[in-house]
């Protein structure tokens, strides 16, 4: 039902097709810093990406696809500097994550936040979302790319750091990926704009 996850550190493209190469180089970058670390992920999901947009885009409900948020309140209107208060489930190392909305492009389907304090360690935190619509199985599908870059913990290597982050970030991919194919599956129109 799902294809593959490919992992890049520090944006060598392993693993990456030449059309993911050219969004990544386009859209994912980031001021990484000596102690730092930083990745790119993607997804293929088998939902048209204007179903995939409409979960990603909503800073304010990170829950509709995020399985480890409880609750998420943002103060004031969901507008570019937006600030969210999110909740986490028990399990992880931490309890609470503020967070800021960096940019939302509903054109181009790019979203960027920043995570500007938490009961956690993940210090200078920033990542960027973009979705793109491309054909799976001759069908209407989505790609996802997030990238990272925070810093790396006293007491820990690069390595465990992205290997951590990744591990969420495949997690909430998967989840977004289940929920958007099941509601892709209920809703059979197809996308106003032809691929």
């Amino acid at each position: 039902m799902v294809t593959n996850d490919y992992i890049s550190i520090n944006g060598n493209g392993n693993g990456f097709s030449k059309m993911e190469e050219e969004f990544i180089r386009r859209h994912h970058k980031h001021d990484v810093k000596e102690n730092q670390c930083t990745s790119s992920l993607v997804k293929h999901i088998k939902a048209p990406v204007h179903l995939v947009w409409s979960l990603v885009r909503r800073f304010d409900q990170p829950q509709k696809y995020k399985p480890f948020v409880s609750r998420c309140v943002v103060q004031g209107d969901l507008q570019i500097g937006s600030v969210r208060e999110v909740n986490v489930k028990s399990g992880l190392p931490a309890t609470t994550s503020t967070e800021r909305l960096e940019y939302l492009d509903d054109n181009e389907h790019i979203l960027s936040m920043t995570i500007v304090g938490g009961d956690h360690r993940l210090k200078n935190y920033s990542s960027i979302v973009t979705v793109h619509p491309e054909v799976i199985d001759g069908r209407p599908g989505t790609l996802v790319i997030e990238s990272f870059v925070v810093d790396v913990p006293d007491g820990n290597t690069k390595d465990e750091t992205c290997y951590f982050v990744e591990a969420l970030i495949k997690c909430n991919l998967k989840s977004l990926a289940d929920v958007s194919e099941r509601l892709a599956i209920q809703d059979r129109t197809e996308p106003i704009e032809r691929l």
